[in-house]
């Protein structure tokens, strides 16, 4: 067998080598960087490292190899290793390989795994409704396979994914059903004990966050009980995580003595793993526990180098800024602790951005090359017709296409920062449609009517960038947190800035001054009257109308008559006058030639690949409460 890594290099960068050789070395490499396997466990983490390293170079060059499943196998490895060690980006092209691999190969267990992989890598890089379709297509096929492991796991990763959109009610729906799913084998089994701990794991994270304490700190003591014994570096890895919970909780409850017990624990099997992930973490519980015990030079010493491994590795960089806020609260440091809030609201803008370009890019990649298969598809077909010209309404419909294709991933992504306000998703498509009809109204042609549409729908994507904490705040905010949500604007434009999308510098204009006011009082620049674009008027209507009729964290419903009276009585303030009459007059008229509102509005959403996978996880997690009931 080929184990050696130079064999494997040998063989797998030889044109000439033997299929059944080249299979061979990718089987080997794959076991040399599972982290579940026992070759990992044998060579050890710090030289899966150095072998993930040329792995990612070895097989990105491996065009010409069959897509054979040793080839989807090593790829899924290779994933695998990059979301564990914290490097996801390098493993995003592999695990996108591994479901294009898959899918040829007619594998359903294959493509599940290479689904939820992928998944893990979109979560980890912040683009969660990539990771939420992912999951949703990986979950269906579970249940197809009648795979309850299978299920369990896809549901803990949709989980994690709901955690970090802060959708936590959602979150712990997916994790109740995997536990019962769990305790629901015949017998147990070490597969399903360890993901019923993982699952309590970020049980126990949902109502820390929930501030929900007791039933927190009973979901850490099971998961800490079902991963009692870890054997591999992902189940240890998933244990430092469990008990740095544990130890958050206990802190809450004033029981820093057991508190100090866990970070011990979590120390010893964190050096085990040699994984930076895990030793950051525990050092990080270690030092919030020192600080809460009085001995604070001691614990805000220990967070500040472990400050500085995460700021070179970026592995868990914003759990151990936001926990040095924490601890310098405590200790009643409030300059330091704004220091390092200020710095995790930097990162987290910054990080944010980058991720939200870089999805957007690779989308943009991907839409080229299937633009251009089609293209020349299309040459050969006229060709063969001999047309020399192609219709001109066609050829609109279809450069309308490309333009939607063009801003599909910025949609996702829009609807995904929009959960925190809106669980169902569908608030930027009410808006963009009712501001699209508002164009109408005004006489304007129907091109620009279709790109106010989808202008408008992207009018809050800057919400990405600003923490869920500020986001779902039920209380009045602070003067800090007002300016850190305002900014959204800005974020928003410099997103769709740096889009490389033609025509979207009218949603550009939209995202940053959607919140001016007519009369000068709105922000960030405090513009008045036509010096405010009038596609942002315009949307500033529609956006305020359906915040009005809708639920949100922070306010009570009105009806459509209510909202329509209280933006009347804004006209010339807030809005613009001719707009506002002109507003009133579309959504009554609408309400008696449509009747519901909202299916009309939101048409457009049932083209939405996250939309319908939302629907569809909707649907699976009412089954499962049905079936509880």
């Amino acid at each position: 067998m080929i184990e050696d890594l130079e064999a494997i290099e040998a063989v797998l960068t030889s044109v000439d080598s033997a299929p059944e050789d080249t299979a061979q070395a990718l089987a080997a490499l794959a076991r040399l960087l599972d982290p579940n396997s026992d070759a990992a466990s044998r060579q050890g983490t710090r030289m899966a490292e150095q072998i993930f390293g040329r792995a990612v170079d070895l097989v990105a060059a491996m065009r010409a190899v069959a897509d054979g499943p040793e080839l989807a196998k090593c790829l899924l490895a290779i994933a695998s290793f990059a979301n564990v060690s914290g490097q996801s980006l390098k493993g995003l092209s592999h695990a996108q390989r591994a479901v294009t691999v898959t899918r040829r190969l007619g594998s359903p267990s294959l493509l599940r795994r290479a689904l939820s992989v992928r998944g893990l890598l979109l979560n980890d890089s912040g683009n969660l409704a990539g990771a939420i379709e992912a999951y949703a297509e990986a979950l269906e096929i579970a249940g197809e396979l009648g795979d309850p492991l299978a299920e369990c796991a896809v549901l803990i990763n949709l989980a994690n994914a709901l955690v970090l959109a802060a959708r936590y009610a959602e979150a712990l729906g997916c994790l109740k059903r995997t536990v019962a799913l769990c305790e629901s084998q015949p017998q147990s089994t070490e597969p399903f004990d360890f993901l019923r701990g993982a699952a309590q794991t970020n049980m126990a994270l949902a109502y820390l966050y929930l501030e929900d304490y007791a039933p927190g700190l009973d979901a850490a003591r099971s998961a800490i009980a079902a991963l009692d014994n870890p054997t591999t570096v992902n189940q240890q890895l998933v244990r430092v995580l469990a008990e740095g919970n544990y130890v958050r909780l206990l802190l809450q409850v004033d029981a820093a003595d057991e508190a100090r017990q866990r970070c011990e624990i979590a120390k010893h099997i964190a050096h085990e793993t040699g994984l930076e992930r895990a030793e950051i973490e525990a050092s990080t519980t270690e030092g919030l526990c020192e600080v809460h015990s009085g001995m604070v030079d001691v614990g805000l010493s220990r967070l500040s180098k472990a400050l500085d491994r995460a700021r070179v590795t970026k592995s868990r960089l914003r759990e151990v800024l936001y926990t040095l806020v924490q601890a310098n609260e405590i200790a009643n440091r409030h300059d330091a602790a704004l220091a390092y809030l200020r710095e995790l609201m930097k990162y987290t803008r910054q990080m944010r951005q980058e991720h939200a370009l870089l999805h957007h890019r690779l989308h943009l990649e991907a839409v080229q090359r299937q633009e251009e298969e089609e293209a020349a598809d299309t040459e050969t077909l006229l060709e063969h017709r001999e047309v020399a010209l192609l219709d001109k309404v066609a050829t609109q419909a279809a450069q309308r296409e490309a333009l939607r294709a063009r801003t599909e991933m910025l949609e996702r992504m829009a609807a995904m920062a929009g959960l925190r306000d809106d669980p169902s998703g569908l608030h930027l498509y009410r808006v963009g449609k009712l501001a699209g009809l508002l164009a109408q109204e005004l006489g304007w042609d129907e091109q620009t009517v279709f790109l106010v549409e989808l202008a408008a729908r992207l009018h809050d994507i800057g919400k990405i960038g600003i923490p869920e904490r500020v986001l779902m705040k039920r209380g009045r905010l602070t003067e800090a947190e007002t300016e850190l949500a305002r900014s959204h604007v800005l974020i928003g434009a410099d997103i769709l800035a740096q889009s490389n999308v033609a025509h979207l510098k009218m949603a550009e204009e939209i995202a940053r001054f959607h919140h001016e006011h007519w009369d000068g009082g709105g922000y960030p620049f405090g513009l008045a009257y036509s010096a405010i674009p009038i596609a942002a008027r315009i949307t500033a209507l529609a956006d305020v109308f359906d915040a009005m009729t809708h639920p949100r964290p922070y306010k009570d419903v009105s009806s459509a008559n209510d909202a329509l009276a209280a933006i009347a009585a804004l006209r010339g303030k807030q809005f613009d006058p001719e707009l506002t009459d002109l507003f009133r007059g579309l959504v009554l008229r609408l309400q008696r030639e449509i009747g519901d509102l909202d299916a009309y509005l939101g048409q457009a959403a049932c083209e939405s690949p996250f939309i319908r996978a939302r629907r569809k996880l909707d649907d699976t997690l009412h089954q499962f409460q049905d079936l509880r009931r």
